[in-house]
């Protein structure tokens, strides 16, 4: 099943981190979450789920986000 959520992800330069710090622009993360199309991908992705039956999937965003941690971190 695929529910998308109703609240969009903030944009990287508008993520808040605690004690009010921001996420620095030239942050290899925030570079790198600017170069992929999500919602483009995010539509795709949710056409590969049935809209009523079994457990919720995780966002697209979330899926691949994990998956290039992963390796980022699997190539050091």
């Amino acid at each position: 099943m695929y529910r998308k959520e109703g609240q969009p992800l903030p944009p990287p330069e508008k993520f808040e981190l605690p004690f009010e710090g921001k996420l620095s622009p030239n942050n290899r993360w925030v570079i790198m979450a600017e170069l992929i199309p999500w919602d483009d991908f995010e539509e795709e992705y949710a056409k590969l789920f049935s809209a009523e039956k079994g457990a919720p999937a995780k966002l697209f965003r979330m899926a691949l986000g994990t998956l290039i941690i992963k390796e980022k971190i699997r190539n050091k």
